[in-house]
């Protein structure tokens, strides 16, 4: 990606002070719980939409395709958060590889993967919720609003203690899934993964009900198996030792996430069939419930600790979408308002303003299917330039000093560059409107900095410093 020219505008002195985040609040056993947590709600619904589209077999595919993905390029980014640890992450992982442009493109398109992602969610939590009879709700938008408001709070109070109860709310979660696994192992039927009848569609057969395109459809479910992990970069300026914690924590989460994933997606549809869970809003307990015949008391753990997955998921992505929206914010990329911190050292603005959104999004449109289209399109764009900076940084400063090297090097990124290049190439395929629509606001966004936000960036936010740096580097050999 070409670098533009930016200019940079004068702050005064107490700006940085009233932008800071609290040093030393995880260490790598956090940052692995914050990893599953961004992804576990995966586990708990959504990923069974994709049997609607490619049948078991073109799930399977596709989980496999994006666990590869995913896999290469969390190696990427234990290598690049060990280098470059700030808490514009992806954003300053790009800004370095490939010039502002680059690097806002970057964030712009985490930032719609993390303020969509959480209202997806959202819909879910409301149809767990549903499914329990719970306060005798018949809309669900006062869940969505309850959610927002009492998650958010916890963010604005403290890092600290936000990331120690999603800890122990993803905890249950885990648990809740053992349960799943414990409950279906005396269940599974492996007719039960073919019991969706195939299209008249050309290649089509019991494996692959809707034939190849359906499996490059199911992509997009894939990915939901793994959706956020990428995050975990953006709490490197909370994290006590990032050059060995980052490593650690993120590849740690991507083996449990690999297992469970796996796990779920033989089990649940082996148990109760592809077919009647390919529109299930609550697949796991809706499994135990057609697999035994009826409610039991594991059904109903499950049910209720599925919440438990669900709200860490979406608490976990709240803390995500603050940080990159700060870390974007503080640079000057985005309005400088939105970066400002409490005494906490919690950037509440951060916080509220994508959370206001999300919650519009999940309130007007109640559809959890579309707006996992929506947040996937922006995470696939992402991921192409995430692979991509990982590459150019490897090619164009071999010498930099990093904690952490990717096994396989570029090899590696590149496999992940490639699979990310073909899944953003799937949005299209499952919902050309969504893909459209979510593209033509990144197009806006960047059409934002370019006329405007690239001349008033800010030189000292640490992203900023870090290219200054490699360009004084270039100019002195």
């Amino acid at each position: 990606m070409a670098k533009s020219r930016v200019d940079y505008t004068n702050v005064d002195e107490n700006y940085m002070s009233h932008r800071q985040l609290k040093h030393g609040a995880a260490g790598w056993v956090l940052l692995a719980g914050l990893g599953v947590a961004y992804v576990i709600s995966g586990d708990f619904s959504g990923w069974n939409l994709g049997l609607a589209e490619g049948g078991w077999g073109g799930l399977l595919i596709a989980f496999v395709l994006m666990g590869i993905m995913y896999t290469c390029m969390v190696f990427g980014l234990a290598e690049l958060s060990s280098t470059l640890p700030t808490a514009g992450a992806g954003y300053g992982f790009a800004r370095r590889a490939l010039g502002p442009l680059g690097g806002f493109a970057t964030g712009m398109a985490v930032l719609i993967e993390y303020a969509v992602a959480p209202a997806a969610i959202a819909t879910f939590i409301g149809g767990y919720i549903e499914a329990l009879g719970l306060f005798g709700l018949t809309n669900s938008w006062p869940v969505y609003l309850g959610t927002y408001a009492v998650f958010i709070g916890i963010h604005i109070r403290g890092v600290g203690e936000a990331l120690k109860l999603m800890f122990v709310i993803t905890a249950i979660a885990v648990l809740a899934l053992v349960a799943t696994v414990v409950g279906l192992v005396p269940k599974f039927n492996a007719a039960n993964l073919f019991d969706i009848v195939p299209s008249a569609t050309s290649g089509a057969s019991d494996f692959l009900p809707m034939g190849l395109s359906g499996a490059v459809a199911a992509l997009v479910y894939g990915i939901w198996f793994f959706l956020a992990i990428e995050g975990v970069p953006l709490a490197a300026e909370e994290t006590s030792d990032p050059k060995k914690d980052m490593p650690r924590g993120i590849i740690a989460a991507m083996g449990i996430l690999l297992v469970f994933g796996a796990l779920m997606l033989v089990l649940v549809p082996g148990a109760a069939g592809a077919e009647a869970m390919s529109t299930s809003d609550n697949p796991l307990p809706e499994a135990l419930r057609i697999a035994y015949g009826g409610n039991t008391l594991l059904a109903d753990f499950v049910n209720y600790a599925g919440l438990a997955g669900l709200v860490a998921s979406f608490f976990s992505i709240v803390y995500a979408y603050s940080r990159q929206l700060f870390a974007l914010s503080r640079a000057g990329y985005l309005p400088r308002w939105m970066s400002l911190t409490t005494r906490w050292r919690t950037p509440y603005m951060a916080l509220i303003v994508p959370g206001t959104i999300g919650f519009l999004l999940a309130a007007f449109t109640r559809d959890g299917g579309l707006l996992i289209n929506i947040a996937v399109f922006g995470a696939t764009v992402s991921y192409v330039l995430l692979n991509l900076s990982h590459i150019v940084l490897r090619r164009r400063e071999p010498q930099l000093s990093r904690g952490y090297r990717t096994p396989g090097g570029v090899a590696t990124t590149g496999i992940a560059l490639v699979l990310a290049v073909v899944a953003v190439v799937a949005t299209f395929v499952v919902d050309v409107l969504a893909a459209s629509i979510t593209a033509g606001i990144f197009l806006a966004a960047l059409a934002y900095f370019w006329f405007y936000s690239r001349h008033r960036l800010v030189a000292s936010a640490p992203e900023e410093e870090f290219a200054q740096i490699s360009q004084a580097e270039t100019e002195i050999r």
